[in-house]
């Protein structure tokens, strides 16, 4: 692409990610035969098509460049331009059904936010990983990802998209998808639930995740829009809640139980984030949120109870650092491999074959 194309496009701003179209990896091609510019741009990584916004910018930004007079701009994926009349008794066609791109697919949620949900995923996933387990992460809380932060990947330029699809970043072993490597640091996604349900499904099928052994899901919390996509649409095998042990985030991981259980997800168990404060000074423990709430609940709501894990501040300081406490080999690292080894051992029962039946 020569030089002065290039200069031009990039004051084409995209506004999911509020980059140039060139360093969001939108433009396919572009080139100038006579005095006509072609430019062949690709559909955004999460969101609507919006050839109809980006069009007049890229002709007038490339009007300017000597000898154009005409500027084509086409997009590989398109954008109806009206939505089908459907008769009252129709209903609108499903979505088509997602392959699935792991061995096992774990959603970790949990009934509100505040509880480490971001941070038990992103520590089951790097714990996997650890041992040899072939994993990626979907960070699918759009207005809030974790992702970027929880695995050192905060100054990444963005995703790169080839004929194969998106390519995952890599961190610590563990393939990522989020929005957080789409939108500026800072920038906040407004998006209505329909564009949140599509990127998320865009999250699922047009990555290039490889052959995985585990996808794990970080869901947003509650039970809104974005969590029925996933449990409804993605070929999810169970669901990890995530509470403390107080009563005021139990009463929430209940909601998400039972949403899971009227959406036919099985859910594999409960962790307690935050059992303990162990301090750092004395090494004493300290239930400053309750204790024993969590497995409590699991074994009145008949489900299994997949691990405890402690609250330190190295386990914060990490977090904030990118560097997944998972990969130590002290007492919090050995914490998240045994819930992580007992959610994806839940998620093997599922899929066993019943024994057989023999009559006499």
């Amino acid at each position: 692409m020569e030089d002065r194309v290039k200069s031009a496009l990039k004051k084409v701003i995209e506004r999911q990610s509020g980059r140039s179209i060139l360093d969001a990896g939108r433009v396919e091609t572009a080139a100038i035969m006579g005095d006509t510019a072609t430019v062949v741009l690709s559909p955004p990584v999460a969101g609507q098509p919006d050839l109809d916004r980006l069009q007049p910018e890229i002709e007038k930004a490339l009007k300017k460049v000597k000898p154009v007079k005409r500027v084509r701009v086409v997009m590989t994926a398109h954008r109806d331009e009206a939505p089908k009349q459907h008769a009252p008794h129709q209903h609108r066609q499903a979505p088509p059904p997602v392959r699935k791109p792991a061995r096992r697919v774990i959603a970790v949620a949990s009934g509100k936010g505040g509880v480490g949900k971001s941070t038990v995923a992103a520590n089951i996933a790097a714990a996997l990983a650890r041992q040899g387990q072939k994993v990626g992460l979907i960070d699918a809380d759009i207005y809030g990802p974790s992702a970027p932060r929880l695995f050192g990947l905060t100054d990444v330029p963005g995703l790169h998209k080839t004929d194969a699809g998106v390519q995952p970043l890599v961190a610590h072993g563990v393939k990522l998808i989020s929005m957080g490597f789409v939108v500026k640091p800072g920038m906040p996604v407004v998006w209505r639930g329909p564009m949140v349900q599509g990127a998320i499904r865009q999250f699922v099928t047009d990555t290039d995740w490889g052959e995985l052994d585990v996808l794990i899901i970080d869901m947003p919390p509650g039970t809104g829009d974005a969590q029925l996509a996933i449990a409804q649409d993605l070929p999810v095998d169970g669901a990890v809640i995530v509470s403390t042990p107080q009563d005021l985030a139990l009463d929430d991981a209940r909601k998400a139980i039972s949403m899971f259980e009227q959406t036919h997800v099985p859910v594999l168990g409960i962790v307690e984030n935050m059992s303990v404060f162990i301090c750092p000074h004395c090494g004493e423990g300290s239930h400053i949120f309750g204790t024993g709430g969590a497995k409590a609940e699991a074994e009145r709501m008949g489900t299994k109870f997949l691990g405890e894990i402690p609250l330190t501040p190295d386990l914060r300081t990490r977090s904030d650092a990118g560097n997944p406490i998972a990969l130590d080999d002290g007492p919090i690292s050995r914490a998240f491999l045994e819930t992580a080894q007992a959610a994806l051992a839940a998620a093997d029962d599922l899929t066993k074959p019943l024994p057989e039946i023999v009559f006499d």
